[in-house]
Formats: C-alpha cells, structure tokens, sequence
C-alpha cells in the first residue's frame, strides 16, 4: 500500500490515512487501496473498522484530490466513481466502522467521515464543506449523508459559507458522537471498538443494515429526482466550476461570475 497503511488486531480492522505530503487528500490509488483494505477485512470478518489518519498530521483529510477532478462539462462524481464506491463500501461493511478524527476534515472528506457510523474526534478537529469555494456541484448521495447527521439549516450554514466548524460545535450538534482529549482519542476509540467487536457480529451487522435502511427511507418522486439531477449539471457546466478548479491549483482566489 503507498497511500495508506492497514492494522489487524482483536477482531478489529484499521485504515490509517498515509498521504500526509498532499493532506491525506484522496487520489484514485488512494481511493482503491482503501476500498482493497475494506474488501480484506470483509473476508477476514472483522468486527470493527477504525479510520484514522497518522497521529501527528494536522489534518484528517483535504478531501478529494482536485487535480483529479475532470473539466468543466463532466460530472465530478458519478456513481461509478471509486470515492463514491467507497462511501458505499462502508455504508454496507457488514460491521461498524469508526471515523477517529484528528485534524481538520474538508470537503469530500466531510462526506466520507458522515459515511462512517459512528465519529469520535479530538479538540484539534474541523469540519468544512467546501464545494461553493471551488464551484463544483455536489451530488444527492452526498446531501442525504449530510441530512442524515445533520438538520437542514445546518447543512445549509456549512455548504453556503465553506467555513470549518469546531469540534466543540460539532460535538454540540450531534455530528460527533464524542469528543476526547487529543492523548486519550486512541486508547477511547479502540476501547469502543473493543466493546463492539464483543458483541454479537450478525445482531450488530443486521442492526445496521436496519438503521442505515430507515435512515434512507426519505421519499423522492421522479419529478424531483430529475430536477436534482438537472440542478448539478447546471453546476458542473459551468464558468465557475472551470474557474474554480484553475484557481485553486494556481493557488489564487476564485474570480467568480454565476455562471
């Protein structure tokens, strides 16, 4: 593995984030290594899964790679697209699976840790939704992610602002189930994982397959549904999506029209 590394121990399976040169932002190798660890650990049975970055990074992760993101006319995020099959992947892990934050998390990596069932954080996490800092789109999947951790007027302040939250907000609102002094965040994680992996595996696995069901059983008529649909193509057709992208990877401020 070059992006991350794995740990198998007490029944419980580890991800650590290891791409901390570029912020542990996911490129397609990184994307597909972690999805062959998860892969792994099913075949292994394991019982929990903890995903966490090395300790002294300062940021959990930048989200996903944008010099990997296509041009302007292209959808960002197709369904077939290794970051969106990942976010699958650990929604349907047949064991729970821990997001242990430490460090700030942007962007796509919001949505990858709102995947997660369960997020234990330090002091020293963040959180932003930053896609109307680069113009790009975000799709339904990722929204529903956010609703379904978060109340509507909150996703709004996040996705219109892309300013980070604290951790301390973050655990006042739900989003962390805990939040732990950075020196204990591991010893705390592992010790729920633990407690966990004791449990029955198949009563755990099928409780979760009920939760993460009733969690998405928001109805939606085809009306709406191509009106969704629409609206993203408008966005990732636009100047601002091409401007966007160009002005962060020449590290300026976007210079931004609406259209």
């Amino acid at each position: 593995m070059e992006f991350i590394k794995t740990e198998i121990k007490d029944q419980i399976g580890t991800i650590i984030f290891n791409n901390d040169s570029k912020r542990n932002s996911f490129n397609s190798k990184m994307l597909h290594e972690s999805l062959s660890a998860l892969k792994l650990f099913s075949q292994e049975k394991i019982r929990a899964v903890v995903i966490k970055s090395n300790t002294a990074t300062k940021v959990w992760s930048a989200g996903f790679y944008i010099n990997e993101l296509p041009d302007a006319g292209k959808d960002p995020l197709p369904f077939n697209h290794p970051f969106e099959e990942l976010m699958r992947e650990i929604e349907d892990f047949n064991a729970p699976v821990i997001a242990m934050v430490n460090g700030s998390v942007w962007g796509g990596a919001c949505d990858l840790a709102f995947s997660c069932d369960i997020l234990i954080g330090s002091n020293e996490s963040s959180f932003a939704i930053t896609p109307a800092k680069i113009g790009v789109p975000y799709n339904t999947t990722g929204i529903q992610h956010f609703l379904n951790i978060m109340e509507m007027n909150i996703a709004k302040e996040m996705l219109f602002t892309a300013k980070p939250i604290s951790a301390e907000r973050a655990y006042n609102l739900g989003i962390l189930n805990h939040l732990i002094e950075k020196d204990k965040l591991e010893e705390f994680t592992y010790e729920m994982a633990k407690t966990i992996a004791s449990n029955s595996p198949l009563s755990v696995s099928v409780i979760k397959k009920q939760l993460n069901l009733l969690g998405k059983a928001r109805p939606m008529n085809a009306e709406v549904f191509e009106q969704v649909h629409q609206l993203r193509k408008i966005a990732y057709n636009s100047y601002d999506f091409k401007e966007g992208k160009k002005a962060f990877i020449e590290k300026r401020l976007p210079n931004f029209k609406g259209i």
